[in-house]
């Protein structure tokens, strides 16, 4: 059963995860008005709360971990 809010597009975007004291490259493999699937190298050292900028497309969002996995963080938009 989905339990997302919003229904999410599937997409392939360089982005940067951004917060204080550091920054991580990751893709967003899919996103929503209101989160995203982000790849990412590894999640460890990066916090339940950062910035997520889209750099191609020039958006930035405030962002909360909802989970994680080995190479993957869901995030919702504050």
């Amino acid at each position: 059963m989905e339990k997302r809010a919003a229904r999410r597009r599937r997409v392939f975007k360089a982005a940067l995860i951004e917060f204080p004291g550091g920054a991580f490259n990751c893709v967003v493999r899919n996103l929503s008005d209101s989160g995203a699937h982000l790849e990412v190298p590894s999640p460890i050292g990066i916090p339940h709360e950062f910035d997520l900028t889209i750099t191609t497309a020039q958006i930035r969002f405030s962002c909360r971990a909802v989970w994680r996995s080995e190479r993957a963080i869901g995030v919702a938009f504050a």
